[in-house]
């Protein structure tokens, strides 16, 4: 931990409830790190710069690993949905798109399904794929198990 200079988080800071959720793997942190539990009530009565940094740093930990576990990603709204395939190299994304308003849809079915459009697209990661994700559900996206990516894929064919 000495030396550990790093002024932003990687991704963010987990909040008071997600720390609460964490205890136990911080309480491992910790440990790991060097610091036992005496040495932390120094730290946190005499060094808050130093338990931010540590806080940090367990954040980006946690961050990662969860970030590292997810496959699938989504984001729905009345005229769009969006399902996103996170592979090791790439993100592979299918959409689905209502593009007529709803003042010219008159209930007939035929009519609706002529209103939907299908997209699908392939993206190389830009920066790290964990960091992409992240930004991703920064914007709303949600994680998901594949499902809708699935369907969206046959509906594509």
């Amino acid at each position: 931990m000495k030396g550990y200079r790093r002024f932003m988080p990687k991704y963010r800071l987990l909040t008071s409830e997600e720390l609460q959720e964490f205890q136990k793997e911080f309480i491992d942190f910790l440990v790991v790190n060097g610091i036992e539990p005496e040495k932390w009530e120094y730290i946190k009565e005499n060094d808050p710069s130093s338990v931010d940094k540590i806080i940090e740093l367990f954040s980006d930990v946690i961050l990662e690993s969860v970030l590292r576990k997810v496959n699938f990603v989504e984001i729905r709204s009345k005229k769009y949905v969006q399902a996103i395939q996170c592979l090791s190299d790439k993100m592979i994304s299918i959409a689905l798109e209502d593009s007529k308003s709803d003042k010219e849809k008159s209930g007939a079915e035929d009519q609706l399904e002529n209103s939907l459009s299908i997209f699908k697209t392939e993206k190389k990661y830009t920066e790290s794929r964990e960091k992409e994700i992240f930004d991703l559900i920064e914007k709303g996206y949600k994680i998901s198990d594949g499902d809708l990516f699935k369907k969206l894929q046959l509906a594509s064919i």
